[in-house]
């Protein structure tokens, strides 16, 4: 109406979604792992881990990669276009491992830039692998990666997971926003405080996924701040057409609410970014 004499200004929504941006952009010294596990399958873990890698890869300039540790014939490799049928398996067997494209030769990459490592697909291999084993690939991909999310299997006493709560400088704890799933999630911090991980669950992010349309039939804010009483923070994912298919993830194919809201999650896991306060591990080449 003025005829571009008077300037409005970004809308509120616009600043809010910059300062997101900013926040997902924080600078990573070195690496940073990341843990996404549930004990209550089918809540959406697989499809978090997707979203998150695919948000952080097409977000930042940096190398994003997503290792699945899933014993259970794991599926995150079917989220992405497969691009080479390597394994976690492959990866250690390589004795030739000395620049990224080594590496690269291993994974599958996503319209994202997210990378993805896939798990063993034959069970008995896939169950024998340990936290050595684990230890074993994060000493390569540390090498060439600065941000590690790792896909884990729904039990807690699998033998890789030692390893991967010993790496993690972050937990997702996956949960629907349903009692069952709500008392899964409780159980699981239990567990964690129980062994040892106190500190991952202090700095934990609760992901509350819905897996069906419609509104949760219990109060989600309510479900929220009794997380908060244990967890660093809680961030809901809506449910959303395209990630219900259970097919290969395209952040394109969103809804606006669903890829905001991995935004958000992605914004509130790069808060940690600079105080993260990892115990250092001798490096191993």
């Amino acid at each position: 109406m003025s005829a571009g004499t008077i300037n409005p200004g970004d809308s509120p929504d616009d600043l809010y979604y910059q300062q997101l941006l900013e926040r997902v952009n924080r600078p990573v010294r070195g690496d940073y792992r990341i843990a996404v596990l549930s004990l209550k399958g089918g809540v959406g873990k697989t499809t978090t881990t997707v979203g998150l890698g695919s948000t952080f890869a097409a977000l930042r300039g940096d190398r994003v990669i997503a290792v699945d540790a899933n014993p259970d014939l794991g599926t995150l490799a079917q989220r992405i276009p497969q691009q080479t049928r390597s394994t976690v398996r492959d990866l250690l067997a390589d004795t030739s491992i000395y620049r990224y494209s080594d590496v690269r030769a291993h994974t599958s990459q996503a319209p994202s830039r997210l990378e993805v490592l896939a798990s063993e697909r034959d069970p008995a291999v896939a169950e024998a692998f340990s936290a050595d084993d684990y230890r074993g690939v994060m000493a390569v991909l540390q090498r060439f990666y600065n941000i590690i999310i790792t896909d884990c299997g729904t039990g807690l006493s699998h033998s890789a997971m030692n390893g991967v709560l010993d790496f993690a400088d972050a937990l997702i704890l996956v949960s629907s926003p349903a009692i069952d799933g709500a008392r899964s999630a409780g159980a699981t911090l239990d567990w964690l405080q129980a062994h040892g991980y106190a500190h991952l669950v202090s700095r934990a992010v609760v992901v509350l996924s819905s897996s069906r349309p419609g509104s949760s039939t219990i109060d989600t804010n309510q479900l929220a701040q009794h997380f908060l009483t244990r967890c660093r923070a809680v961030q809901s994912i809506p449910f959303d057409d395209h990630l219900s298919e259970g097919a290969e993830v395209d952040l394109e194919l969103l809804s606006r609410d669903a890829r905001r809201a991995f935004v958000e999650l992605a914004a509130v896991v790069a808060d940690d970014f600079t105080t993260s306060s990892r115990r250092e591990e001798p490096f191993q080449p």
